[in-house]
């Protein structure tokens, strides 16, 4: 029995396995597709290579354009080189490459931002593809075993592959036999549209409450490929002093919050977003005094892995194994010890507003900007230019017990020595709005903003996270708008209209943030 006959149960699929070019014939442009994945881990590759491969060899590029829905992004060599051949017409709801972003900018790939708890379960109430009455045409899925009942047992993510599973007409499984079975790591919930939906009875990180795999009709299955392609990974850079200074003033938070007997000694539940200020916080939690800790969390990256090894880090629930392809390496090579520790869940319960409240999460992410009082931009440079999507950050600081936010004071540009601002008197985009957030964080400080009116949030975000550069730019404006509005009795949250944005504009047309006056 070959390697792939193995990871089958029911030996009727036998007849269905194909090969990646066989399926090619049942791609037909305008399809409405569903894949596998979340961030580059758990995604479908031998097929959207082989399409991709037919559609180049054969000059179709514009011809075979399909309506893309995935739980989160996914590797650049799948999705992002579609979007080079024009291969995608529409993309829910986040994504992540060049190629695609440029078509989302440029008009040609229509996107809709979307918090992603809620995605999967719109997916499931059919809102996306209406005029199909809501169904999916072909789900493509990487898995690593099917039950002898033809249930899915997914690899290294979950995203919203149980919903493509439940909403798609048809399905292409690939079977990946380059990495482990990955039973008994999934715990798998489908959502129920009301009014038949039931509480969800998760009261701490380590809870199941489903089965360790998608249930599903297996004359749904038309294809079953074998894939031999590792999850490409998602490399992390090395953590820099910027970071570090951020890390350093939240774990001071941490204590000061946990010696007033607002935290518990091992604080509570924690969500990290990516990059190295998480990755930073992770190093400075490996390091520190708390222990006993839990993550409920959408993504478990490399940190994490050095997290379980110091003892401190009890359990993680998340919904992918957002790995470098070395960390992927250390978690199979090291399978009993981390899969005993590591729930993978779909993530309209990873990312539930209902669970990350009950368990009070201390929520942190990073934004593109903030402004004075406290409304977040995480999605669009300059307030129209997408990068990915506001993810799971919305549903996560929405609901937190904690809801933080951390990024550098500035970012380096060519044309400023000291970069842009990321305090501005106001955000051209607001994903995240001023009633959401707790705590701001630079390396320049934190600002504690509960309790505070918008006046008082906005002398403390100016004083504790602002650069010394941009400061009395800051203070300048908040004083002007200050006078202006109080004046006239309008000065609850005091802006100026006519010169809320002019640092924005004042970068597009010189080049910096720095502008010479208010006037």
């Amino acid at each position: 029995m070959s390697d792939l006959q193995q990871r089958i149960a029911c030996p009727a699929l036998f007849q269905r396995i194909r090969t990646a070019q066989d399926v090619l014939p049942l791609f037909k442009n305008g399809m409405n597709l569903g894949w596998s994945g979340f961030t580059p881990a758990g995604y479908p590759k031998a097929v959207p290579k082989a399409l991709a491969d037919h559609v180049e060899q054969h000059n179709l590029q514009g011809q075979l354009r399909f309506n893309l829905f995935i739980g989160a992004s996914v590797g650049t060599e799948t999705e992002d080189r579609w979007a080079g051949l024009d291969m995608i017409a529409r993309r829910w709801p986040y994504q992540n490459g060049r190629n695609i972003q440029e078509g989302i900018n440029n008009g040609r790939i229509r996107m809709q931002d979307k918090h992603l708890s809620m995605f999967a379960q719109d997916l499931v109430y059919g809102f996306y593809t209406k005029d199909l009455g809501g169904r999916l045409d072909l789900g493509i899925i990487e898995a690593t075993a099917i039950t002898a009942e033809g249930g899915i047992i997914l690899a290294g993510s979950i995203g919203a592959a149980t919903e493509i599973i439940q909403m798609a007409d048809r399905l292409i499984i690939e079977i990946n036999t380059a990495i482990p079975n990955h039973e008994g790591l999934h715990d798998i919930v489908m959502i129920e549209p009301p009014p038949h939906r039931q509480p969800y009875p998760i009261t701490r990180v380590s809870d199941r409450i489903g089965t360790p795999f998608v249930p599903c009709d297996p004359d749904k299955i038309v294809a079953i490929i074998e894939s031999r392609e590792a999850d490409t990974g998602r490399a992390m850079g090395e953590t820099d002093a910027v970071s570090e200074r951020i890390a350093g003033h939240i774990l001071d938070f941490f204590q000061a919050e946990v010696d007033a007997g607002r935290l518990p000694a091992n604080l509570l539940p924690l969500q990290s977003g990516v990059g190295n200020i998480a990755n930073a916080v992770v190093g400075g939690l490996v390091k520190g005094p708390f222990s006993g800790l839990t993550l409920y969390t959408e993504v478990l990256q490399d940190t994490m892995l050095d997290f379980f090894d110091s003892g401190k880090l009890d359990f993680a629930s998340t919904t992918s194994l957002a790995l470098s392809a070395g960390g992927f390496q250390r978690f199979y090579q090291n399978w009993d010890r981390y899969s005993s520790k590591v729930v993978l869940r779909p993530q309209h319960l990873a990312n539930s507003p209902e669970i990350i409240r009950r368990l009070g999460v201390i929520a942190m992410n990073t934004p593109v900007e903030f402004d004075i009082y406290a409304h977040a931009n995480s999605t669009l440079v300059g307030g129209t230019r997408m990068i990915n999507g506001i993810g799971g950050s919305g549903d996560f600081l929405r609901n937190a017990y904690l809801s933080i936010m951390h990024t550098p004071s500035v970012r380096a540009t060519r044309y400023d020595p000291t970069g842009i601002s990321c305090v501005v008197p106001m955000v051209p985009h607001v994903d995240h709005t001023e009633h959401d957030l707790d705590v701001l964080v630079t390396e320049q400080g934190l600002a504690d903003l509960r309790g505070l009116c918008p006046r008082d949030r906005a002398q403390t975000i100016i004083d504790r996270c602002a650069h010394p550069d941009y400061r009395p730019l800051l203070q300048e404006y908040f004083d002007r708008a200050s006078r202006a509005c109080l004046s006239r009795g309008v000065g609850h949250e005091p802006h100026l209209l006519d010169r809320v944005f002019r640092m924005q504009q004042h970068l597009a047309s010189h080049g910096t943030m720095k502008v010479p006056n208010w006037n």
